[in-house]
């Protein structure tokens, strides 16, 4: 597969501040990249470029053969803060993105079906008449994801989506993740800082250095066959290498820059 989604020579500054310097990365259809790195590296300025929320001071950006030049459902983005509407049922917060992407050429019912569809994939067709303050945490992100999967975007985008939740929520949803990227085959790039989390979902995991001026440090490719299952996992010395990997960057390597995996 070739390059879906393509960074070159990107910088990015705030005024007199440069948050990213010189970020080159490609990722294939159907890639699950995570990045990583200390707070205040970028990672998620460089997400909001990809999502087309702030352009770069220099350098390209391509999605799909077309450049990113402002926000498209094609890339849909999830937020730690779920970002419902209080007032809405669970429903009429994913029919409202449903609406807005593909209300000038479905039917009413061929909407709700999107809807009941999106639902379905977070295992929360029950929850669907209920609003916001009616369920858990965990059942909030999860309506963010399936909103953002109702606009069948090209590229799903998510900023530490479950770092306000407990480890156990946490990990049933990064499991139910795993699960929803198999049967969309969708492309995800994920600001994570969770290093478990990052060897757990990622082909690639994405190092960045500090800032100011932070760019990509090195890159782990995760050769570790789907499904992946966290159990077995947490004996696996290829799993163990990974992580080790990723503790040692982001504890001794993260101020030098080397050459970057492919």
């Amino acid at each position: 597969m070739g390059k879906f989604i393509d960074i070159s020579n990107a910088d990015m500054s705030f005024g007199r501040f440069q948050a990213l310097s010189n970020v080159n990365l490609q990722v294939e259809q159907g890639e699950f990249i995570t990045l990583i790195g200390h707070s205040g590296c970028g990672k998620s300025t460089l997400l909001n470029l990809i999502a087309g929320l702030t352009k770069p001071t220099s350098g390209a950006l391509i999605c799909a053969g077309r450049e990113i030049d402002g926000p498209s459902p094609e890339r849909a983005v999830v937020f730690q803060n779920h970002s419902l509407l209080p007032w809405l049922t669970c429903f009429e917060n994913i029919h409202l993105a449903v609406e807005r992407v593909f209300g000038g050429k479905e039917s009413r019912k061929q909407l709700d079906e999107r809807t009941w569809k999106a639902l379905e994939l977070v295992n929360l067709v029950a929850a669907g008449g209920k609003r916001p303050n009616e369920i858990s945490g965990g059942m909030k992100q999860r309506v963010g994801i399936a909103r953002a999967l109702s606009m069948e975007p090209k590229v799903l985008l998510m900023d530490e989506p479950f770092g306000a939740l407990d480890a156990l929520t946490r990990a049933h949803l990064q499991d139910e993740l795993m699960r929803i990227v198999s049967a969309t085959g969708a492309t995800v790039v994920m600001v994570t800082h969770d290093v478990d989390e990052a060897v757990l979902l990622s082909d690639r995991i994405v190092m960045m250095t500090n800032g100011p001026a932070a760019t990509i440090g090195e890159i782990v490719k995760v050769r570790l066959d789907r499904p992946r299952d966290r159990l077995a996992l947490a004996q696996d010395p290829l799993y163990i290498d990974y992580r080790t990997s990723v503790l040692e960057f982001l504890y001794h390597r993260q101020k030098r820059p080397v050459a970057q995996a492919a």
